[in-house]
């Protein structure tokens, strides 16, 4: 069974860090690029951050650029979202996807090309 579970949600105050990670299992996870979406309520999903399979590649919204950092282990089955400088705008649910791209070098940046989705995790950034 294909599975990804995040962790590492919480409260925290604005300017704080939190590391979101993303564990997945029934995947051979080196063949999938990962992504972490957002949404707030009232608000559709936004991709927020993207990695290709090989981890050279990444990609990050502007609304997070220098903030968030995306990464993974493929030793480890895991990716993991380093958020920095946290705003009240960043809470939201967080999702962690896979997508089969046969590419090894770029990652998709819409959210229908991502065939696996975790739970969520819940982010409260508070002022």
């Amino acid at each position: 069974q294909v599975q990804l579970d995040e962790s590492g949600g919480g409260l925290v105050q604005a300017g704080g860090s939190l590391r979101l990670s993303c564990a997945a299992s029934g995947l051979t996870f080196g063949f999938w690029a990962k992504a972490w979406f957002r949404q707030a309520p009232g608000k559709e999903r936004e991709l927020v951050a993207a990695i290709s399979r090989n981890g050279d590649s990444t990609y990050h919204a502007d609304s997070v650029k220098g903030r968030f950092t995306i990464s993974r282990d493929n030793v480890k089955n895991t990716v993991y979202l380093q958020m920095n400088s946290l705003k009240t705008d960043d809470t939201a649910v967080y999702y962690c996807a896979a997508s089969p791209t046969r590419s090894g070098t770029t990652s998709p940046r819409l959210a229908h090309e991502y065939t696996v989705w975790g739970q969520g995790t819940q982010v409260t950034v508070s002022s």
